[in-house]
């Protein structure tokens, strides 16, 4: 067979290539805004409190809290064309829904009967930067991974008390700390520019420092919670829309 032959021959297979990865280009690419809701669940784990008072130093330990709630969860980011079947994503998104646990009972492990303390947890301000290397199913569908940084706010109500006893005050603690997060993904254009979405995101943080200091009962010293570190973690299912611009 001649070159020239072969050229012909292979010229339309060529056009019919650029031509198949030309309808994968993705609707997707570039700036987007989207907006999301579904159940969130934050964890916050078991902790043991160090305390000094008047009469010395004891510890004091409390189990894991958990709590569920609907989530709002906004987002801002740019999807960068890598190859003719990826894309890179670049985002931005906070969480402006902030949750509130239930209250975790501190019980000193020698000698005491019943409630010695409690504590609260609330999460708030999360907020995570991350990069989502996104395939193209077709023009119109996304499948993706997210993987980034996230940080957030953990605060505690701090209730020392003894069994029998009134409660002998209280104070807050406040942490912001930081994480990771990864998560999967998938969007669909619904028409020209707005999209659905839905997704599966895990995020873990690293151990706030939560320390107190309250009076602990008249003529004694006040009391200071130390090393009160609890881990935090939360899981999310979301559905959402976006506009890509």
């Amino acid at each position: 067979m001649k070159l020239r032959e072969k050229i012909g021959l292979l010229v339309p297979a060529f056009t019919l290539l650029i031509s198949s990865l030309a309808l994968a280009e993705s609707a997707f690419e570039g700036v987007y805004a989207q907006v999301a809701t579904g159940y969130q669940k934050t964890y916050v784990g078991n902790v043991t409190a160090n305390n000094i008072d008047g009469a010395g130093a004891y510890s004091m330990n409390a189990p894991a809290q958990s709590v569920g709630n609907a989530p709002l969860m906004l987002g801002l980011g740019y999807n960068l064309p890598v190859t003719p079947l990826f894309l890179l994503g670049l985002g931005a998104e906070y969480q402006a829904i902030s949750s509130t646990s239930g209250a975790a009972t501190f019980i000193v492990p020698e000698g005491c009967t019943g409630q010695c303390g409690g504590a609260q947890y609330k999460t708030s301000n999360q907020m995570s930067l991350y990069l989502a290397p996104s395939y193209i199913i077709n023009a119109d569908k996304l499948a993706y991974f997210k993987v980034g940084y996230s940080a957030q706010t953990l605060q505690s109500f701090y209730q020392q008390g003894h069994s029998g006893d009134p409660a002998n005050g209280a104070s807050f603690g406040s942490s912001f700390v930081g994480g990771y997060v990864f998560g999967v993904g998938y969007k669909q254009m619904i028409a020209s520019g707005l999209y659905g979405f839905s997704e599966a995101n895990y995020y873990n943080y690293a151990k706030a420092s939560l320390n107190n200091s309250l009076n602990n009962g008249v003529g004694k010293m006040p009391t200071i919670v130390s090393r009160y570190n609890p881990l935090s973690s939360t899981l999310n299912f979301l559905i959402g829309l976006g506009y890509r611009f």
